[in-house]
């Protein structure tokens, strides 16, 4: 009898089954996995030990051929997902480069092939396949991120994503949350109980049921904790709710919710001589930062016939982002004022986000010259309102407080509207080779409008009512070519990124934004093999070539003083290579089941430069800014019985933090290079019984003492230390 969570993939093309005995011990009952070319389904076992998949070739109403993906099952995965540890969960997914400037786990910040990390800004974020993040196209910070736990899978699509999901130049990473349809019970509760170093408790609790009609499920998590460094305080709230009607076979109705509130100190940035003296260190006490974050969605799935599938989001979003604190680089002491007695007043940021969005899709298969072929096309419908209050004068006080003396300064109004189609195919032309075209239109309008600050005899400088519309087509194509259990893939297709609306306006104190900025443009293009070799081999290897124009980024403008410019620094050009590669040397040559080892390893090589300059900066040639060269996370993970133990080893490349290569670090820590660091973490399970599992690790065995990034403004300004090591310990029960 199967025990676990299954996560099922329409129409793919590997059954792979995973069980658990009554002894808690793990079985594999997936020792030879076929391909076809037939309507079939790819079944994860919860208690299976592989945590990194391939995506079928269709999911629901989209198309995963020939395209550059993967898919992480986040109850596989042995690494610290309380605390959203990314370099952990995505250890197998090739290239990527981590932000770890939150080791609270609240922000997240991937990105690959030489592309910008913040905030995920240069991914597709969605949650449940819709958008989450601040404004998708004009400013889209994913400030609010899932918390892991309540996550049953990732979905990672690189360039050629931006044919389904929107024009970005790194894709998409979806992540799909548990929504009861693995529970074969009415009810069923689960909670998972974690103490961790620097004072973090996490309470984890979940329920969730199935009936014929129905199935449900809902969490709470709450997490806080003092953090490593000083004046790093944190506490995490979020719950979630969705539910699911089967109105007939055929019709299936959802609603969900979730609702996150944040808040955390933050510590701000170091100079480099402070990091060398003690990392832990803090010269800010009375920074804060609060988001809120709903979204409610209404899902429609209809399966007009077994060839055709309709689904139809409907989805919100309900965030507010506020900050106060000093804003001034961190040589810029943040201290008491001998005329008043008192800290200096603070500055206030404040941000609400109004969105609405649509999108409608449809899949059906259909036969041409005697092949089965697959049509993907739908619709995407936005709106979205900002709402940005700034440089407020705020309390003398330490806490958190949002209360402004007078008005704000800047109050400004930005509004977002998006129209979209794209139709993707899969052309079978024979039972091996498969060609799939694509196309997308996408028509984008920005206004700005509202008040920028006030003149030195107190008038308003008003913004001029600013609108940007335009619109454009994207094109691709993709292939696959089959030989046995694995595959030879391609494809190109074409990216843009708009510019953000927030740079319409005038720039904040530690950054001057160029009034000229343009909107990018380019293409991705991959070319890889991949597959599995009985039960012991699976791999991922690809070249790819990312051509990005008119890039946006920084770069330091001499002068008293020096300044960072948000420019078109330039074309790049991106190339390198991605592999991942995970080898069982006990099923190759041992035929003992209670056993397991598992060897991994995941490399990415990136080669990003730039191809021509700007004026203000000789950066033609030189690296692209937060572009590490080589990034690899590799480790084994070996059990028996019911226990496990994994030891994973990341290495991250040097890489610069502006567009011309400074070197030498500021003497205020934002600019300079950015050093290499390698990092080993530890995890083991102990699974009691079939109801009981115990978890514990260490984060950063070594205690290395690195940064991943330098700020120019929040959360530092300044180089960002990582935390050192760490510990944490995990109960988790299943009634």
């Amino acid at each position: 009898m199967l025990r676990g969570l299954f996560l099922i993939l329409a129409v793919a093309t590997t059954v792979v089954a995973y069980s658990q005995d009554d002894k808690g011990i793990f079985h594999d009952d997936s020792t030879n996995p076929k391909h076809k070319y037939l309507p079939d389904i790819t079944v994860v076992g919860r208690n299976s030990r592989s945590d990194y998949q391939q995506m079928p070739e269709v999911v629901g109403t989209s198309i995963y051929a020939g395209k550059k993906n993967a898919l992480i099952v986040l109850d596989n995965v042995q690494g610290n997902v309380v605390t959203n540890t990314m370099r952990q969960v995505l250890a197998k997914v090739p290239g990527i480069q981590v932000w770890e400037s939150d080791p609270s786990g609240i922000q997240i910040g991937i990105a690959a092939r030489g592309l910008s990390p913040n905030r995920s800004w240069e991914f597709n974020i969605r949650q449940n396949g819709y958008d989450i993040a601040a404004d998708p196209l004009g400013y889209p910070e994913a400030y609010y991120n899932p918390q892991l736990q309540a996550v049953q899978r990732i979905e990672v699509v690189r360039g050629q994503g931006s044919l389904q999901y929107g024009p970005q130049f790194g894709g998409l990473v979806n992540y799909i949350l548990r929504n009861g349809s693995d529970v074969n019970n009415k009810i069923e509760f689960e909670t998972q109980q974690t103490v961790g170093s620097n004072a973090m408790f996490n309470s984890f609790n979940a329920i969730g049921g199935k009936t014929k009609k129905w199935h449900y499920y809902s969490f709470f998590d709450h997490r806080n904790g003092d953090g490593w460094r000083s004046n790093s305080r944190y506490y995490t709230n979020a719950a979630y709710g969705t539910a699911t009607y089967l109105l007939s076979q055929k019709v299936k109705l959802t609603a969900e919710v979730m609702h996150s509130h944040i808040r955390s100190q933050q510590p701000g940035g170091l100079t480099d001589v402070q990091l060398e003296q003690d990392p832990q260190q803090s010269f800010r006490s009375r920074n804060w930062f609060d988001i809120s974050w709903t979204t409610p969605a209404f899902i429609l799935n209809y399966q007009l016939s077994n060839k055709t599938r309709w689904n139809t989001k409907l989805f919100a979003t309900i965030g507010n982002r506020n900050s106060v604190g000093l804003l001034q680089t961190i040589t810029v002491k943040d201290s008491i004022n001998l005329a008043t007695g008192q800290y200096n007043s603070r500055t206030l940021q404040a941000d609400r986000y109004r969105n609405l969005g649509l999108e409608s899709r449809f899949l059906t298969d259909y036969s041409l010259a005697g092949m089965k072929n697959t049509l993907s096309a739908g619709l995407r419908l936005y709106t979205g309102t900002t709402f940005r209050q700034a440089d407020g004068k705020g309390t003398t006080g330490s806490d958190y407080d949002m209360t402004v003396t007078g008005n704000y300064p800047r109050d400004i109004e930005f509004a977002s509207a998006n129209a979209a189609i794209f139709a993707e195919n899969i052309f079978r032309i024979t039972d091996k080779l498969l060609i799939i075209p694509g196309i997308r239109f996408e028509w984008l309008k920005g206004t700005a409008s509202g008040r920028n600050g006030y003149a030195s005899n107190g008038s308003e400088i008003l913004l001029q009512n600013i609108t940007r519309s335009r619109s454009f087509v994207l094109a691709g194509i993709g292939t696959e070519y089959h030989i046995a259990n694995t595959e030879l893939y391609a494809n190109f297709s074409q990216a843009y990124r708009p510019i953000q609306f927030a740079n319409l306006q005038a720039p904040p104190t530690t950054d001057v934004v160029d009034q000229e900025l343009k909107d990018s443009r380019g293409y991705n293009i991959d070319l890889g093999y991949r597959g599995k070799v009985k039960n012991y081999l699976q791999f991922d290897v690809s070249v790819f070539y990312l051509q990005y124009n008119n890039r946006i980024g920084t770069v330091t403008v001499a002068g008293t003083p020096s300044y960072r410019l948000i420019t078109n620094v330039g074309n790049s050009t991106s190339k390198g290579f991605e592999g991942y590669a995970e080898f069982n040397p006990w099923r190759a040559f041992v035929k003992n089941t209670k056993g397991d080892i598992i060897l991994f390893g995941s490399y990415g090589y990136t080669d990003a430069k730039y191809s021509t300059e700007h004026k203000d900066a000789a950066t033609k040639g030189k690296r692209v800014e937060n572009a590490p060269m080589n990034i690899f996370r590799g480790g084994i993970t070996t059990g028996y019985k019911s226990f496990m133990f994994t030891a994973q080893l990341s290495y991250v490349d040097d890489a610069y933090s502006d567009a011309n290569n400074t070197e030498t670090p500021s003497a205020n820590g934002n600019n300079g290079l950015i050093p290499s660091y390698t990092v080993i973490d530890l995890t083991a399970v102990y699974k009691i019984n079939k109801s009981l599992t115990l978890k514990a690790g260490i984060n950063n065995l070594a205690d290395t003492n690195y940064f991943t990034r330098r700020a120019g403004g929040y959360p530092g300004p300044g180089a960002l230390p990582v935390d050192g090591r760490t510990m944490f310990l995990s109960l988790g029960a299943r009634f």
